[in-house]
């Protein structure tokens, strides 16, 4: 017979306050949101795992916390790098013992909005930025840049990671309420700000060039100069509209587009449209 979660908890006292220890704790198991992720309740076992610290000391009767845990376990999806806001919001409920089903419903409302802000804040403008940089770096020799790269990356989202822990326990369910009010304008300026800088990073770091030099007389006429002259790294910007045409409006995968580059290079390279970078 199939376990039937109760509405209400046994013992509604509120627990104690949460010590900074177990957030902590929390926020460390949080890495494993994505351990046992499934197409039928996603991080629901990670979810779990990350939050149970908490429902032990939140919930001495052992019934409670049987149907605390039965109700974590249900199907849960949410940015793993943000996944410390939801549970900050949802122990604070838990831990005031509030009614089973004002816990589910928030937990569904507070994992929603954080993908399309963990996606403009992590994905659009950290990943470009730090790469864009450390790339650079590795290009010139740099043997440091992917160590810097993985600092960098992980000092973010580990220091975003305890922030948030802290900050939405002790607001509660109002950490809702501030989130989405700006959501909708920070996820458009960290959006923007990711394209200025994948922008930046396809002029300063697309090397694409043609080899096309045509006989005038004596003179030349170098098809590279013509074309800088126009605009710029004119080449390297079609690559970069072309590929998001094809991903925007064919669906195509990174995986085909990186497939269309390579076949370009090569075919390009044995034609001699391309500057050739083997030395002779």
């Amino acid at each position: 017979m199939a376990y039937k979660i109760p509405e209400h908890y046994q013992d509604l006292t509120p627990a104690p306050q949460l010590d900074k220890k177990t957030l902590n704790k929390m926020v460390w198991r949080s890495v494993y949101l994505q351990a046992s992720f499934n197409y039928e309740r996603m991080q629901a076992g990670g979810w779990l795992y990350s939050i149970l610290p908490g429902l032990k000391k939140i919930h001495t009767n052992k019934d409670d916390l049987s149907a605390s845990m039965a109700h974590n376990l249900e199907f849960f999806n949410t940015h793993p790098f943000l996944v410390n806001f939801v549970m900050g919001i949802v122990l604070s409920l838990e831990q005031n013992k509030a009614d089973i089903p004002t816990i589910r419903a928030v937990r569904v409302a507070a994992m929603g909005p954080l993908g399309g802000i963990g996606d403009a804040l992590f994905w659009f403008t950290l990943v470009p930025i730090t790469a864009g940089i450390t790339a650079n770096m590795a290009i010139a020799g740099n043997i440091a840049a992917p160590f810097l790269f993985l600092i960098i990356f992980n000092l973010v989202q580990f220091a975003l990671r305890y922030f948030l822990m802290h900050w939405s326990y002790k607001k509660g369910t109002e950490a809702i309420s501030i989130m989405t009010a700006s959501a909708k304008e920070f996820t458009r300026a960290a959006s923007i700000l990711g394209i200025f800088v994948v922008g930046a990073l396809t002029s300063a770091m697309g090397a694409t060039k043609v080899a096309i030099v045509i006989p005038n007389g004596k003179a030349k006429i170098d098809i590279q100069a013509i074309l800088d002259g126009i605009l710029p790294s004119m080449l390297p910007l079609a690559l970069t509209m072309l590929l998001f045409y094809l991903m925007q409006k064919h669906k195509w995968t990174p995986i085909r587009c990186i497939v269309l580059l390579l076949v370009i290079g090569i075919v390009g390279s044995g034609l001699g449209l391309w500057p050739s970078i083997w030395p002779k």
